[in-house]
């Protein structure tokens, strides 16, 4: 029934009983954090709602039902004049495109498609005046028309007074549903019409479950990676997809730790080069990266396994080097890449600020409890 969705029982039965009691509201909201299956929630309810001959199921198989209705953020495109509100259907090819790849991804793949990496995608006034007009006309299957807005904290000022019109008098047999991250971005006059449901971060035996009969895994490998996931189906596609990158991130916090706890100031500055000569995306999931592996160092020291979400090669590092990461510098070591990401963000030299990163470790190093 659910066939996309990893886990989330308890919120599959809640809106199946709305239907099954003949109390579904017009406009739903599905706030939880990113990787929990939001999305994919929305899409198989939609298909359950719409899919009621093998007709419309096999529209739903290519999620090209006439009367499935997407709204999404978007960019502005060279290509555009420049008096143009970007709707949904300027990039309805790409996002079929993506959806049929898989349910479960993020702002920056959804950015990639469009070919826009360094933009702010957001749903312009042009989306609420397209949606009003598909939703103005009937159902061409005579049954519900459904409207799933991806992200609509995304929306513009001018956007959601619109859409707010659209919730307080919606058109004939029409469900809303949201998909929302960050709810307190919406209008509180949004959010006060709509029926929210919280999702919460998968179950880790969900997690797990799926690594093994989705992916293959081994019930071992499946174990660790969930312990790594925190919840999150995407964060285990990014572990799982991620594998090179990892390795050379790996390679980069070990030989960072090194030299620094060596002291070879020479060749900590080439360090710093190298990581500079990578682009500034690569460089901020590095530092966050480098969070990370700082945090399990740290939860190491406690030796319990269960508290441990390392690959085998990250954990075979931490046996010697987790004793460097205590009390005394474990704040100020996170601080300081916390303060990279930031200064990384707004451009600043690179260079700079891997070859300061790289001399403090020297002192935090040798501090202990």
């Amino acid at each position: 029934m659910f066939e996309h969705v990893i886990g989330q029982s308890e919120a599959q039965e809640r809106l199946m009983q709305m239907v099954g009691v003949g109390r579904l509201p017009h406009a739903i909201m599905l706030c939880g954090p990113s990787g929990s299956g939001k999305l994919a929630l929305a899409m198989d309810f939609a298909a359950q709602l719409l899919g009621r001959t093998q007709n419309d199921k096999a529209m739903l198989a290519k999620w090209e039902h006439p009367d499935l209705h997407f709204t999404y953020p978007t960019i502005k495109l060279s290509s555009m004049s420049s008096d143009h509100k970007p709707v949904s259907d300027d990039f309805a090819r790409e996002w079929n495109q993506l959806i049929m790849s898989g349910l479960y991804f993020t702002m920056n793949e959804w950015l990639e498609q469009m070919g826009g990496e360094n933009q702010q995608a957001i749903i312009t006034a042009g989306e609420s005046d397209d949606l009003l007009r598909k939703l103005s006309l009937k159902s061409s299957q005579g049954g519900y028309k459904v409207s799933i807005v991806w992200l609509p904290e995304r929306m513009n000022i001018e956007c959601a007074n619109k859409i707010l019109k659209l919730l307080e008098e919606p058109p004939s047999q029409t469900v809303f549903i949201m998909v929302c991250e960050e709810p307190d971005k919406l209008l509180e006059t949004i959010r006060s019409r709509v029926q929210r449901i919280d999702i919460r971060k998968i179950d880790d035996a969900d997690i797990q479950l799926a690594l093994v009969e989705r992916r293959g895994l081994t019930e071992d490998v499946a174990a660790r990676v969930t312990r790594m996931v925190n919840g999150s189906w995407l964060k285990a596609l990014e572990t799982l997809n991620s594998d090179s990158e990892n390795e050379l991130f790996l390679d980069m916090f070990q030989s960072l730790m090194r030299l620094a706890y060596q002291r070879k100031v020479k060749d900590l500055k080439a360090w710093s080069e190298r990581m500079a000569s990578m682009g500034r995306e690569k460089q901020k999931r590095f530092l966050e990266y480098f969070l990370r592996l700082i945090r399990e160092n740290f939860m190491y020291n406690f030796q319990n396994s269960e508290l441990c979400y390392m690959t085998q090669r990250e954990e075979d590092f931490a046996r010697n080097f987790a004793r460097f990461v205590n009390e005394a510098n474990i704040l100020p070591i996170s601080n300081l890449a916390t303060t990279a990401i930031r200064d990384i963000g707004q451009n600043a030299n690179a260079k700079i600020v891997f070859f300061d990163l790289a001399l403090q470790m020297i002192v935090l190093l040798i501090q202990k409890n």
